[in-house]
């Protein structure tokens, strides 16, 4: 008896080892799938391609709520809204305060990759203010409707800089200047899209309303540059119906940085960007617009001059509008481009 009892003990003392084991491996297989590495979401492209005619403009609502990755992915949803889930193929980002801009492509692609497949090219930089309190970003976004909404092509404006000497000025005058120039450039065409900077949002309401008031039904945005600029400045753009750019599709490239602030650097971004275009069927000979968006002053005149000289006989469009900041600590400048893609 005492041996049977010694032996009934022992077997029992197994299974409850076994059964500890079999729970501490199922434990550990648990935890090692929970811990495993997710994949990381997709790049943005760094070009993306949409039907000229079907393209809709769109400018996110501004909110003081949250974090920057909070503000950015409640935009992002915005916009789906807004375009009734129409694909979108590129997005312009204006960031403002101290949130990380880098983390603003993620977001998108967090975003978009989740719900409709193929990405939209980004462009990012940070900006001085934004037209709301707490308000950290804007975007703008380009989206491909299923019909045709501009049969004749579309017209991509810019204004020159008004500026004046002293920064801390009212920035309403020298915006008036800007969107009469933009209303003379239209020519009495209906704007789709409007986007001003200027160089203080002291009278932020006043600004706003101005540029609604001139282009009711546009999708607008109005942006402060600098925290601190040089010169008060204002310059507009807008996007219309019309017959310059009568390619069946465009390309719109993401944000080229440029690091470093000398001829070398900016040749060198031109050159990517040039690859960047060509992979998407574009070129440099068929520019709709330009963007340099320089941190200083001497930077943009200089890769402007650049720009003219490496494409000699191109007429777009160039806007050159410092800006607070860029996507890399070493950065000079930053650019993107539109460009009609070859038949």
């Amino acid at each position: 008896m005492p041996y049977r009892r010694f032996l009934t003990g022992a077997v029992l003392s197994c299974l409850a080892l076994l059964c500890v084991g079999g729970l501490f491996a199922a434990k550990k297989k648990k935890t090692e799938d929970m811990t495993q590495t997710l994949a990381l979401p997709k790049e943005p492209p760094q070009v993306a391609v949409g039907e000229t005619r079907r393209l809709v403009f769109h400018v996110s609502p501004l909110s003081g709520k949250g974090p920057l990755a909070q503000q950015t992915r409640d935009a992002l949803r915005a916009l789906l809204r807004l375009n009734g889930g129409l694909p979108v193929i590129h997005i312009r980002a204006f960031v403002a305060g101290s949130g990380d801009v880098r983390r603003v492509p993620q977001l998108v692609s967090e975003v978009f990759g989740d719900k409709r497949g193929s990405l939209p090219s980004v462009s990012v930089v940070r900006a001085g203010g934004l037209p709301a309190e707490n308000a950290q970003v804007v975007l703008e976004s380009i989206s491909v409707a299923k019909r045709d909404l501009s049969s004749s092509g579309l017209d991509f404006i810019a204004t020159e800089p008004v500026t004046a000497p002293d920064p801390l000025s009212s920035a309403k005058p020298l915006l008036l200047k800007a969107l009469d120039q933009l209303a003379e450039k239209l020519n009495g065409q209906s704007a789709l899209a409007v986007s001003c900077f200027v160089s203080n949002l002291s009278d932020a309401p006043e600004l706003t309303s101005a540029v609604i008031a001139r282009f009711p039904g546009a999708a607008a945005n109005i942006v402060q540059t600098q925290r601190g600029p040089g010169q008060a400045l204002a310059i507009c753009e807008a996007v219309a119906r019309g017959n310059k750019a009568t390619a069946e599709k465009l390309a719109f490239s993401g944000t080229r940085v440029a690091f470093g602030s000398e001829e070398k650097d900016a040749a060198l971004s031109f050159q990517r960007l040039d690859r960047d275009l060509s992979s998407a069927g574009a070129s440099a000979a068929n520019l709709v617009l330009t963007h340099i968006y320089p941190l200083s002053a001497s930077t943009g005149i200089m890769s402007r001059k650049l720009l003219l000289a490496t494409r000699p006989g191109n007429t777009s469009p160039i806007t050159v509008i410092p800006f607070e900041g860029l996507a890399a600590i070493d950065a000079g400048f930053a650019l993107d481009a539109i460009a009609a893609v070859s038949q």
